[in-house]
């Protein structure tokens, strides 16, 4: 009998969702995934009582741009400010409620590793 391989997964999907399931893991409940507006995209928005958390993910399979962190740069934080007004204006009973930007480092296979997670003011 032959062995099949399954086919690598994608990326960025990979990527999102093992940081997904490590945040369900810790109590977070996921309310949108790779929400879209003409400013930009949110990969993850989760909360819990009283928080919520938006997650910028970055898989890679090599270290060679930092793991991801070279892709942090201004423009890219621009655009998730705006992308997240945009998500505000749609979602407005959640305008007062504190938000927390993290960046999820995510190494893809065959590379084993920890994901790495950075805080960022917003």
């Amino acid at each position: 009998m032959a062995l099949t391989r399954e086919p690598l997964p994608l990326h960025g999907g990979w990527a999102e969702q093992r940081a997904l399931r490590l945040l369900r893991s810790r109590g977070w409940h996921l309310q949108a995934r790779n929400w879209r507006c003409r400013w930009g995209e949110l990969d993850l928005v989760l909360e819990k009582p009283g928080r919520l958390l938006l997650v910028e993910v970055k898989g890679r399979r090599s270290g060679v741009d930092g793991w991801g962190v070279a892709a942090l740069h201004w423009r890219k934080r621009q655009r998730l400010e705006r992308a997240w007004a945009c998500w505000l204006a749609e979602h407005p009973a959640h305008a007062l409620r504190p938000v927390e930007l993290v960046y999820a480092l995510v190494p893809l296979p065959p590379r084993r590793g920890q994901v790495r997670w950075i805080r960022a003011r917003f």
